[in-house]
């Protein structure tokens, strides 16, 4: 393995972080989504076109495999730019922390779309995750171009 600062792993756990994030809310859509298709008495081939069937389940079971997709939008940016980050040398402790917010800023994103889903306060902490992922974005610009 190749010898990384505590800022760089700091970074990577980050994004381990997010990859996991992903992987329960696969499990927990699967969880939900599964019984909902039972008991609405769906055949899985009517599920071939996203949406068509979203009339038929239950609104607690389309937010989570909403956010689901949504985790698939901008945290891939933020895995590239933490990885390139990591790669240029470029890891500090603000990147860290950036990083760190987030993961976090996400995290709560998720759990009020598939609970609550109340829409103002998941725009605010979708916002928010942009503000430290552009403070990434444009602190790693700023390095690479001198």
């Amino acid at each position: 393995m190749i010898e990384l600062g505590a800022d760089a792993l700091s970074i990577l756990r980050a994004v381990f972080g997010m990859g996991l994030l992903t992987l329960l809310m696969f499990i927990w859509m699967y969880a939900t989504r599964l019984p909902a298709f039972s008991k609405a008495q769906l055949d899985p081939q009517e599920a071939m076109h996203p949406g068509s069937y979203h009339d038929r389940i239950p609104s607690e079971v389309r937010r989570v495999a909403d956010n689901y997709n949504h985790l698939f939008e901008a945290p891939t940016l933020f895995y590239a730019i933490a990885l390139a980050i990591v790669v240029a040398g470029l890891a500090d402790p603000v990147h860290a922390l950036c990083a760190w917010a987030y993961l976090g800023l996400r995290v709560a994103h998720s759990l009020v779309q598939a609970t609550v889903n109340k829409v103002a306060v998941r725009f605010g902490l979708f916002a928010l995750s942009w503000v430290a992922l552009g403070i990434m974005i444009v602190r790693a610009m700023l390095a690479i171009t001198g």
